[in-house]
Formats: structure tokens, C-alpha cells, sequence
């Protein structure tokens, strides 16, 4: 992809969601402005940092990653699973599952984009697949329910260490990353939009739903778990020989276990200050 094509499309994406922030304003959605561009400033703050980083920094990565997944995980289990449940039980319970399996189905068939073609670079559709996607579910749920800022945040916390890992990728083969303003800006444009959807008020109906919603997001999150692991995406910022990056691998799966952590525990110390 040229460099005018590339700004194109960022730009593009830039200026879809300040016009549908116009109308989130005039409505009042107030929560998911926040949580919209806090999605976006997340991505692309770090999508800079990534491409002019040119030194290891599997540590900081593992960090990142896993106070993210650690602070989803926690509020998907406390935020989401008991509003699902809370409508229905039984549908609420199979909606989790679903959402489960369906975030699995998704992640498998979406490694079919390495063999098609594509005019964005293939790390940026994934991400923006899976923005879109994150982003139709975040909009359903703050549409129809009352869930504070605290939620999506944590939600969209893996923004950040994503960007980073894909500007890396891009600028690494010589690529522009400002197509990364895409999935950057993709979704607060589908959560601006899916918020305008009503659900139906039956228990059933909304059980099922919110638990889809909590099944995805569980996913998301334990697919953002730092895996120190050879070929992983850790493994490969490390320059060393493999004999060499077991040692530091066995190190950072420490620092992965501990980032997990804390990420969960900052998530129950901020609701012990807010309740």
C-alpha cells in the first residue's frame, strides 16, 4: 500500500468517528464518548512509539498485555456475567457460551486473512475485524443498559499494547502505520452506531445477549494473556538464540503471572473506592 493511500484510509477513519461523535453528543452518550476515544487514543498513541522503537521490548509488552487482559478478565467476570445471569440464568449461561465459542470461531477462521488479498495490510484488517466487532457489542450493551466508564475502559485497555505490537509489525517491513487509525478509530464507530439498537425487554432475550457480550469479551481478554512461549509474539522481539530465549522466557512468564495480577487487582481496588 502507497503512503497516499495509507493517510487516506486513517484519515478517513478519523473523520467517520468525529461526525458520529457529533451525534453520540447530541444524545448524551456521554460514557461511550469516553470510552470511544479513550479506544482510540490508546491505539494511536502507541502505534508511534511502536514504529520508531527499534530495541527489545518484550518486557514492557508482557507488562502491557497483561495488566490489560488481567483488568478484562475481572471486569467481564464482575460487570457483565451477573447482568446476563441476573436477566436469565439458563439463557443468560448459554449466551456466555456462545460468546465464548464464537470469539474462538472468529480468532480461527480470522487467520484465514494470511492467505487472501487484502487492499490494508492484513494485521491491520484483524485488528479492524476485531474492532468492529468489540466495538457493535460495547455500543448493544451501553445502549441498553445503565454501566459505567469503568467498564469499557478496561475493556479497551489492550488498545494500547496492540498497537504497539502491530506498528512494530508494519514499520518493521518498511510500512506506514498510519492505517492503524482504522481499527484505531473502528470501534467507537461501531459502538456509536450499535448503541442506537433497543433490545427487547424480555429476560430471555437480554440474558442471552449481555451473556454473548460476556462470552466475547472473556475471549478477547484471554486471548490478550501474555504467552512466553517459542514463536510466540514474544518470542520473536527477542534477538537472541532459542537456547538462550528459553531462559528469558521462563523469566517473563513470572512477569506475565504478576501483570495479570495486577491488572485484576486494579480493577477490584478501583470498585472497593467507587462502591
Amino acid at each position: 500500500m502507497n503512503r497516499s493511500t495509507a493517510t487516506a484510509i486513517g484519515a478517513g477513519s478519523v473523520a467517520a468517528l468525529v461526525a458520529l461523535s457529533a451525534y453520540a453528543a447530541s444524545v448524551e452518550a456521554w460514557n461511550l464518548l469516553v470510552v470511544s476515544w479513550a479506544a482510540f487514543g490508546a491505539m494511536a498513541l502507541a502505534a508511534p512509539l511502536g514504529a520508531w522503537s527499534r530495541a527489545e521490548h518484550a518486557e514492557g509488552l508482557v507488562w502491557g498485555y497483561g495488566l490489560a487482559s488481567g483488568a478484562m478478565v475481572t471486569s467481564a467476570a464482575v460487570f457483565l456475567l451477573p447482568q446476563a445471569l441476573g436477566h436469565h440464568p439458563q439463557f443468560g449461561g448459554f449466551g456466555i457460551a456462545f460468546g465464548i465459542l464464537a470469539g474462538f470461531a472468529a480468532h480461527t477462521v480470522g487467520h484465514r486473512f494470511a492467505h487472501m488479498e487484502f487492499p490494508v495490510d492484513r494485521t491491520v484488517t484483524e485488528l479492524s475485524a476485531h474492532a468492529v466487532s468489540a466495538g457493535a457489542i460495547i455500543g448493544i450493551v451501553y445502549g441498553n443498559i445503565d454501566v459505567g466508564v469503568g467498564l469499557g475502559l478496561a475493556i479497551v485497555s489492550h488498545k494500547g499494547p496492540a498497537g504497539y505490537a502491530a506498528a512494530r509489525r508494519l514499520s518493521g517491513r518498511g510500512e506506514s502505520v498510519a492505517p492503524l487509525l482504522l481499527p484505531a478509530a473502528g470501534l467507537g464507530i461501531a459502538a456509536i452506531i450499535s448503541s442506537a439498537v433497543s433490545l427487547p425487554a424480555t429476560d430471555a432475550f437480554r440474558g442471552v445477549v449481555f451473556g454473548f457480550a460476556s462470552g466475547v469479551f472473556l475471549h478477547v481478554a484471554m486471548d490478550f494473556l501474555p504467552r512466553c512461549e517459542i514463536g510466540s509474539e514474544i518470542h520473536e522481539l527477542l534477538s537472541v538464540e532459542d537456547g538462550h530465549a528459553h531462559a528469558i522466557l521462563d523469566r517473563l512468564r513470572v512477569h506475565a503471572a504478576l501483570s495479570t495480577g495486577v491488572g485484576g487487582l486494579a480493577v477490584f481496588a478501583a470498585w472497593l473506592v467507587l462502591n
